[in-house]
């Protein structure tokens, strides 16, 4: 076995990161790190996997991105791994969920890769918790992001991130270095996709590795094995108060429908170090979307812990207020934000939490549920796919029963659906065509005819809270 390989398969092994035989989606973007990652799993260092690649086109890069694409296409070919390709424009979803292009496209990634896995692991009899996202981040990756946190200011989380496992995402490349990376590939022969991008010294990630990381290597020749030893410590130490703060949120945390209600009396007298890590956790679980939360934002809840007026807004329309003893952190009443993107399998569920869940059946054609929040479309006109997400720019359809096209906001204005609501609206698109927009109209392109034999019968269940809000 090649040293990369069998430096990946000893931090797998110590990591506990792959249960034998359970269904794994690799992703791949066809650089260098994600295609010796996909040539160690298809040559077994890890052990008898079920994987499959997952890759995804942002739509960035235009004719560079197709070819990624093909590129990871023509290799799982070559070496018989089942390989998905999205394409999914991450830039529309970026401005409407006001994110930056990396934050972006990093969340539509690992949600996609969530949902792939689900359906994997039901589809193998499989326990979803033994599942794994494998990611190809490198222990280079892992010493720029410590530099770039450091340079922003972050806590002992930050600057050990990414760890070597979150959930069901795995990193078995964390202890192999970008050169061993390159050596690998040169021994078998192996070819990867260069992005320009990574080049581009604009971006604060290109500055650190072209500028930053080189003369701290001229400071101490190991640097990155230095760095890495350092995290280790700094991760298990952390480890340990995450699992201490674990505890701690099921004894002072609960959940009221969105809302997040700290007991105030349960939580006093916590060490500080506690109360952060407490808080912290307990955010993200209720609302992942809010993993760039900032340090400040988790003092001044710290401080609101203890102080009978408190009150705060924080990023992503959620605030924060003391009530009786109780601090609550909740959405306010400002518009709310996009639903994540996310594949719709047949049969299959969504679950957009607080907005409600959307679920496909197959059926017969004359199946039809009169609710305005059902819909019943062809199932052979479907091209590439169900995905469900939120009115994007410019978005527009053939309504069921017209000839011309309609924008989508126009719809939703003559549905009377408020404003600051619009977002939590799901839009059921296939690749590029839309498919219904759900409690609003369906598309006449998937219009059950004649000559359908299958149908997809579509219902989307919107949360109590959001039905009463809208009425």
């Amino acid at each position: 076995m090649d040293q990369l390989a069998q430096k990946a398969a000893a931090t797998a092994a110590t990591r506990l990161m792959f249960p034998a035989g359970a269904p794994a989606v690799v992703m791949v973007s066809g650089g260098a790190d994600s295609v010796a990652l996909l040539r160690a799993v298809a040559s077994g260092a890890f052990g008898p996997l079920m994987p499959m690649v997952l890759h995804i086109n942002h739509l960035l890069r235009e004719q560079a991105a197709d070819g990624d694409a093909a590129f990871v296409v023509e290799l799982c070919g070559r070496l018989g791994v089942e390989c998905r390709v999205v394409r999914y424009d991450v830039a529309a979803y970026a401005r409407e969920a006001g994110l930056n292009l990396e934050d972006a496209g990093r969340r539509v990634r690992y949600r996609f890769a969530e949902e792939e896995l689900d359906v994997r692991c039901r589809e193998a009899g499989a326990d979803p918790a033994n599942g794994r996202i494998a990611t190809a981040h490198t222990r280079d990756d892992r010493a720029e992001t410590l530099l770039m946190r450091l340079a922003q200011g972050t806590g002992v989380a930050g600057l050990v991130s990414p760890p070597y496992r979150r959930g069901r995402v795995v990193r078995p490349l964390l202890d192999c270095s970008r050169s061993d990376v390159v050596a690998y590939l040169t021994g078998l022969g192996q070819g990867w996709r260069e992005d320009a991008t990574n080049l581009d010294v604009s971006r604060v990630r290109a500055r650190v590795r072209a500028e930053l990381v080189p003369l701290l290597r001229d400071l101490n020749p190991r640097f990155g094995e230095a760095v890495a030893r350092t995290m280790t410590v700094l991760g298990d130490e952390g480890a340990l108060l995450d699992e201490m703060a674990a505890a701690l949120v099921e004894e002072c945390v609960s959940r009221d429908g969105g809302d997040l209600r700290v007991d105030g009396a349960a939580s006093a007298g916590l060490p500080r170090p506690l109360a952060r890590r407490m808080l912290r956790r307990a955010l993200f679980e209720a609302y992942p979307e809010m993993s760039r939360l900032e340090f400040d934002h988790i003092e001044a809840l710290v401080d609101g812990l203890a102080e009978p007026g408190f009150a705060r807004d924080l990023p992503g329309g959620l605030r924060a207020f003391a009530e009786y003893g109780t601090l609550v952190i909740s959405r306010d009443a400002g518009t709310v934000g996009p639903l994540a993107p996310s594949m719709l399998s047949v049969p299959g569920t969504v679950d957009f939490g607080d907005a409600g869940t959307l679920t496909a059946l197959a059926m017969g054609t004359d199946g039809l549920d009169s609710s305005p929040n059902s819909a019943l479309i062809d199932a052979s006109a479907i091209r590439e796919g169900l995905l469900v997400d939120s009115v994007r720019p410019g978005d527009r359809m053939r309504p069921l029963g017209m000839d011309g096209s309609r924008k989508l906001q126009d719809m939703l204005t003559d549905a009377k659906v408020p404003a600051r609501l619009r977002q939590t609206v799901p839009v059921v698109r296939d690749g590029q065509r839309i498919v219904w927009v759900a409690g609003v109209r369906m598309s006449e392109e998937y219009r059950i005819g004649p000559a359908s034999s299958r149908a997809v019968l579509l219902q989307w269940t919107p949360r109590a809270k959001m039905r009463e809000t809208s009425t």
